[in-house]
Parts: structure tokens; C-alpha cells; sequence
């Protein structure tokens, strides 16, 4: 059963529309993403389940109360929704065990001890055990993202929302913290939604992900079905890398594509031309391969580099390939496509 249920909610300002018949539920203990560039509404829709935005339409439950609807709103404190927001929002005069603390002045009043048994059990849980007596400006962002992460946990919300919690971090630290921070909320069962425009912080901690795109919900599934099952060009071209190829349809579940024979398309529309996606990943390097790629592009990416194709026909593909052997541009290679099945859209739809 759903711990939290949106239903049909819309959301606006003045006569601009941010968030247009959204609906999705969310299981206790899941962990969900709104996933779309700036401007898509996905943050207004967080700031809705916060109690920050009022709805124009719709309703939102959590563990079976209401918590919104048009002319019933409750005030954020009354919701069990804890925040963490982008900018972290940290007391620079507080230290850190105090910061941690400060969430839980609008809870159940505790004695002291316990709620200094709490603290120190959160930073511990956080990776920051001897950082109690530190303030904010002595920490490294990082750091400071899992002050604020502990802060909003402390007293116990029944949903924790994202706000891009990891934008203001290097990005060869994001996808880490996001791993560390789903590790965190799987252990004490949280469940949580992250707002971000980066897919591979997405991908990293969401067992769900819902792409949005004009005030719209477009697809919401696992992060497998987003990637490798869109569900229309949209949600195809904003997630990952891929390629668009044409085909016939020679039966029910298989396109000819050219230069790379039958592939099968399950549940592709009845159309007799269909334009296939192909991922980077799609492809494997083959030197017993009757079919030779020239490659016109490369881009090193450590163990991995992605290359652009092209093959005999003269389309271009893209192919993440391992990094160990070096293909220099206009190098022929044996290349074969490796899929189980891929997607298809009827041609030009």
C-alpha cells in the first residue's frame, strides 16, 4: 500500500501552470527521484509536499492522511515531512551537534539525554561521530550536505525530501554521496524523494524515477525502465546517450535495421517502419564481426571510452567500448550488437 499518494495535482503561479495533472504513489521505504531540466516543476511539486506551495487542484496523502488539497492545507510542521534543502541551510553560529539537535525543537519534547543519544547516534550514522562540536564553516561541503541530512532525520519523518542536495558539490563527489546516502536511508527504512536535473544521482539512489517535462509527469518506473524503456521520445532523448535508427518491421516482434540485421522490439505500435533506440551500451566489440565501424570519434572516459561509428551504410552509432584497447579515428573495428530488446516508436511519431 502507498505511504504517500499524489493525485492529480496541479500547481501554479498566477496563471503560469508549474505542475499539470501529476499523479504517482510511493511505497514505504522507497526511495523516489523527480528527475528533468530547471524549470520542469519539480521542485514546486516538492515545495507542495512540503507545505511550502499551495494546490490549485488535486490532492497529496501520507501513511493515509491528507495532507493538501484546494482550501485544506496543513502547515508544514503538522505534515512528518523532513527537508533537506539546497543550500544546506545550516546555523553558521550553531555547532554541528547543535544543528542536529535544532530539528528536533518542533517534535515531541525529549529528555535531554535522549535527545543527545539521538544526535550522537545520527552523526555516527553520518560519518561525522567526532564532528559534533565543529561548526559549519569548518566543514567541507560534503560534509556539511550530511549535517543537514542527519538534522532532517533527527526527528524521525515519515518522508524526507531532496532539494538537489548535491548540486553545490564537485561532481566527482555526487555520485558517491548519493550511494552513501541511499545506504543510510535503506538501513533506517526512510523513505524519501530527491529533486535533481543530474541523471547519474538519479540513477545512484532512486528505486523510482519520475521524468518531468513542462509541469508534466512522463514516465514514472525504475531507473532499468527509464533508461532502457521510455516511454515516449521525450523521456528517450533526456535520459542517457543513444542513437535513433531506422527499421522495417519483418515480423511481430522484430525491425531490420541496416548493416545490423533483425533486433527484436517487443511491444512496439503496429507501424511498419519503426525508429529504434540504441544505447552506447548496446554494443560490443568483436574482432570475428563481419561488420567493420569506422570510428570517427572518441571521448576517454578511464575504463571505459565512448565512440562514435559509423557504419557501412553511412549511419552513426554510439559505443562504449572498454578503454583498454585504443581506437584511433578512422580505424575500421569489428562491432556487433549485443540486446536482449530494445525500444521502437513508430517512424516520425
Amino acid at each position: 500500500m502507498a505511504l504517500l499518494s499524489i493525485e492529480h495535482v496541479e500547481q501554479g503561479y498566477g496563471a503560469r501552470i508549474a505542475v499539470a495533472d501529476l499523479s504517482l504513489t510511493l511505497a514505504a521505504g522507497e526511495i523516489g527521484c523527480l528527475l528533468g531540466p530547471s524549470g520542469c516543476g519539480k521542485t514546486t511539486l516538492l515545495r507542495g509536499i512540503a507545505g511550502f506551495e499551495p494546490l490549485a487542484a488535486g490532492r497529496i496523502r501520507l501513511g493515509g492522511r491528507t495532507l493538501a488539497e484546494p482550501g485544506r492545507e496543513l502547515p508544514p510542521e503538522q505534515r512528518g515531512v523532513g527537508m533537506v534543502f539546497q543550500d544546506y541551510a545550516l546555523f553558521p553560529h550553531l555547532d554541528v551537534a547543535a544543528n542536529v539537535g535544532f530539528g528536533l525543537k518542533g517534535s515531541k519534547p525529549l529528555a535531554r539525554t535522549e535527545r543527545e543519544h539521538r544526535v550522537a547516534t545520527l552523526l555516527d550514522l553520518v560519518g561525522l561521530k567526532d564532528a559534533g562540536r565543529r561548526y559549519p564553516h569548518e566543514l567541507s561541503g560534503g560534509q556539511q550536505q550530511r549535517v543537514a541530512l542527519a538534522r532532517a532525520l533527527a526527528p524521525q519523518p515519515q518522508l524526507l525530501l531532496l532539494d538537489e542536495p548535491f548540486s553545490s558539490l564537485d561532481a566527482s563527489l555526487r555520485e558517491r554521496l548519493a550511494l552513501d546516502v541511499r545506504t543510510l536511508l535503506k538501513a533506517l527504512g526512510t523513505t524519501a524523494i530527491l529533486v535533481t536535473h543530474d541523471q547519474l544521482e538519479a540513477f545512484a539512489l532512486a528505486d523510482r524515477i519520475g521524468v518531468m517535462h513542462g509541469g508534466r509527469l512522463r514516465q514514472w518506473a525504475t531507473p532499468w525502465q527509464v533508461y532502457h524503456r521510455p516511454a515516449d521520445r521525450l523521456v528517450a532523448g533526456f535520459v542517457g546517450q543513444g542513437v535513433w535508427l531506422r527499421g522495417e518491421r519483418i515480423d511481430d516482434r522484430h525491425v531490420q535495421l541496416p548493416d545490423l540485421g533483425p533486433v527484436p522490439v517487443p511491444d512496439a505500435p503496429a507501424a511498419r517502419w519503426l525508429d529504434v533506440l540504441l544505447r552506447p551500451d548496446d554494443f560490443v566489440r568483436d574482432t570475428g564481426s563481419p561488420l567493420r565501424a569506422e570510428v570517427v570519434g572518441r571521448a576517454f572516459r578511464g575504463a571505459e571510452c565512448l565512440y562514435t561509428l559509423r557504419l557501412p551504410g553511412g549511419a552513426e552509432v554510439l559505443a562504449l567500448l572498454p578503454s583498454q584497447h585504443d581506437h584511433a579515428p578512422g580505424e575500421r573495428i569489428g562491432l556487433r550488437l549485443d540486446v536482449d530488446s530494445v525500444t521502437g516508436f513508430a517512424a516520425g511519431g
